[in-house]
């Protein structure tokens, strides 16, 4: 039983953003947005009230993902990307998005906060951050 709800569709929503926010990063990139796209769900605190699947996660305007807007996304999921989703739906984590809620690429080098959220490291590309646990319990 997976660590938040969903259903095969919404699997492949996952796998879809997955894909298009990580491809050149890799399985492991790709795991790390998944960590970011369920701890959304889990979360209901800050940004993330009232979230509660895999769709509203991914379509969240604002601050829903980039990704969405873009035609790449809208490409069918392929069985490589469906298993990573899985995977995280199933509760695996990769550190630095373990506890992450928000993620960015930079030009340069990743901040210590963004937002007022603490930087929890950088994968390739991406940098990860997290919210205090006093504030989000359920991503811990």
């Amino acid at each position: 039983m997976g660590v938040i709800k969903t259903n095969a569709g919404q699997t492949k929503i996952l796998a879809r953003l997955m894909r298009a926010e990580a491809e050149g990063e890799g399985d492991l990139g790709m795991l790390m947005v998944g960590n970011v796209g369920v701890n959304r769900v889990l979360a209901n605190c800050l940004d993330f009230k009232n979230i509660r699947s895999i769709e509203q996660m991914v379509y969240q305007r604002p601050g829903g993902f980039e990704a969405t807007i873009k035609g790449y996304f809208y490409q069918g999921a392929r069985d490589r990307e469906i298993r990573l989703a899985e995977r995280v739906i199933n509760g695996e984590r990769q550190h630095p998005a373990s506890n992450a809620l928000w993620f960015f690429r930079p030009a340069g080098g990743c901040p210590g906060t963004w937002w007022d959220q603490q930087n929890s490291g950088r994968f390739k590309a991406h940098c990860f951050f997290i919210p205090k646990q006093s504030d989000c319990p359920s991503v811990y």
